[in-house]
């Protein structure tokens, strides 16, 4: 993978995530859409994760997301996502009961550290199509092998 031209000169970004289980669990894929400050699409990704519940999707998402942003260089990180589970559960609001849950809130919370301000808001699904996109594309050529 080439480095985007705008690696180490994006200081904010916007990132859409979005996982994906076909089945629950089932084959599953992350889906993340970087933007920069002008809303401009600097980055689309789409990764297939092996069978996994739809939640684990999500979180795999965000850490794969908030990786990347530090790759980037970016030091304020505003992450969208359709999960309201773990839109709550990264902002205390709701508790992690799942032990593999648990693992990956770990991740996202010792990476979000590496940044000066980072907020993950949920979104409706209709506000997250181009990560949907993403996930479902992966899911799609995954199954053509």
């Amino acid at each position: 993978m080439r480095a985007h031209p705008l690696l180490g000169a994006v200081k904010q970004v916007t990132v859409y995530v979005d996982g994906a289980a076909r089945g629950n669990p089932g084959p599953a894929a992350a889906g993340i859409v970087f933007q920069d400050p002008a809303g401009v699409t600097v980055k689309a990704v789409g990764k297939t994760i092996g069978v996994a519940t739809n939640n684990v999707a999500e979180y795999f998402a965000l850490v794969y997301a908030l990786q990347e942003a530090l790759m980037m260089g970016a030091q304020e990180v505003a992450v969208f996502t359709d999960s309201e589970l773990v839109a709550k559960q990264c902002s205390g609001e709701y508790r992690v009961k799942d032990a593999s849950l648990k693992v990956l809130w770990t991740l996202v919370d010792h990476l979000k550290r590496g940044f000066k301000k980072v907020s993950i808001t949920h979104v409706p699904r209709e506000e997250n199509k181009l990560a949907d996109k993403e996930a479902n594309r992966a899911l799609d050529e995954a199954s053509l092998i």
